[in-house]
C-alpha cells in the first residue's frame, strides 16, 4: 500500500510546503539549508516546475527524526 493510498483511506490532508514555507516554519533552518537537503535527498520532495515541494510529515520527520513532537497545545506530529 502506497502512502497517497493510506492518506485517502483515513481522510487525511497531506499539507505540502514551498521550501519558504518550510524555513519559516522551524526556527534555525534556513531555505538554503532546505533547498540543499532536497537536492541531496535528506529530504523527500517533489518539483513542480521550478520549485521544490515538500510534504510537511516528511519536513518534521527529517529535522526532529521519526519519534514524534509535541507542538504547542498538545498537537502531536
Amino acid at each position: 500500500m502506497y502512502k497517497e493510498d493510506s492518506i485517502m483511506e483515513n481522510n487525511t490532508k497531506l499539507r505540502v510546503l514551498t521550501i519558504g514555507e518550510a524555513a519559516r516554519l522551524i526556527d534555525g533552518i534556513t531555505e538554503y539549508r532546505i533547498r540543499q537537503m532536497c537536492k541531496t535527498g535528506q529530504l523527500r520532495s517533489f518539483k513542480a516546475g521550478n520549485k521544490f515541494l515538500i510534504a510537511e510529515d516528511d519536513l518534521i520527520e527529517a529535522v526532529f527524526g521519526k519519534s514524534s513532537v509535541v507542538i504547542g497545545g498538545g498537537e502531536t506530529w
